[in-house]
């Protein structure tokens, strides 16, 4: 039996030897190639070069742009006025908001709307109004309930000054204790007063026939209204509301139907609906008994 004794690992060679042929003209020269053997000691062979494969991505597909909204229009008719549209449109941003959008068309006076003028509604713009809160139902209620009583009371105070107002011709007692000289003046005839034959003096003469009547009103608040409902034409018709439809149109400069100028017609004035002057003061009276005055009338009336 073989000695036992200490078993000795096997030594490894780490290095591999080979003969390389190297030719150098004619001689041929036998080096010894050295290869590591082991992975840690290798130098890494250059990586074979792969061809970059370059892939091209799809093009993304083109992302339609979004199309306006939807526009539509409104005809305006008699008596409207941009706050009244909007309320009834329900416009986002109120009668600012159709101004702003209609600026090119309605100009520079945001009060001032033709019929037969188109606006421009857009739909995104169009939004259900939010429902009054309790607080503002309750503020609004007593708006409209002092409106309500101060219209009530003019009227009231209006028709108590008729009421007690002296008889014309009938001598007071101021006028009976003048003297010789004042009672010749005023025996004089009065200066008739000249007005333009245009809207200026229209309106002047009819806020003159006012004030002998009582009737409330002023220069701006009759302009303001009759631009809105005739642009000043005292020819004006309006030939598709619902007064037509009926067989009563709005005529004249402030659009008045036949049957209100006839019970709120002024003595003094003409009884032709298209005169420019009763046209104003009938209706300005119909105004004064129904809102207090033509000043408070910003819409249709």
């Amino acid at each position: 039996m073989p000695a036992h004794g200490k078993h000795r690992r096997p030594r490894r060679n780490h290095v591999s030897r080979g003969l390389a042929l190297v030719g150098a003209g004619g001689a041929a020269l036998s080096l010894p190639l050295i290869a590591p053997a082991t992975a840690g000691a290798a130098t890494p062979a250059a990586a074979p070069e792969i061809a970059a494969k370059t892939f091209t991505a799809p093009a993304a597909a083109p992302v339609a742009a979004k199309a306006p909204a939807a526009a539509r229009t409104y005809t305006v008719v008699s008596g409207d006025s941009l706050s009244l549209i909007a309320h009834k449109k329900g416009i986002q941003g109120g009668w600012k908001s159709l101004y702003r959008a209609n600026q090119s068309a309605v100009g520079d006076n945001p009060s001032l709307i033709h019929p037969g003028l188109e606006l421009t509604i857009h739909r995104g713009s169009a939004e259900a109004a939010p429902a009054p809160t309790k607080k503002q139902e309750k503020t609004e209620r007593k708006t409209t309930a002092k409106a309500k009583k101060s219209a009530t009371d003019d009227r009231a105070s209006r028709s108590e000054r008729r009421a007690t107002a002296p008889a014309s011709g009938a001598p007071t007692g101021a006028s009976a204790a003048a003297p010789a000289a004042a009672a010749a003046a005023a025996a004089a005839p009065a200066a008739v007063a000249q007005y333009a034959d245009n809207l200026d003096g229209w309106i002047r003469q009819s806020l003159d026939i006012m004030a002998q009547h009582g009737i409330p009103g002023s220069y701006e608040g009759i302009h303001r209204n009759i631009m809105r409902e005739s642009s000043g034409n005292p020819l004006a018709i309006n030939n598709w509301d619902i007064n037509a439809v009926n067989g009563t149109p709005s005529k004249g400069l402030l659009q008045v139907i036949q049957p209100t100028f006839d019970r709120y017609h002024v003595p003094g004035t003409s009884t032709d609906l298209y005169d420019p002057v009763a046209n104003i003061t009938a209706a300005c009276n119909y105004a004064a008994d129904r809102y207090g005055s033509i000043d408070n009338v910003y819409g249709a009336y």
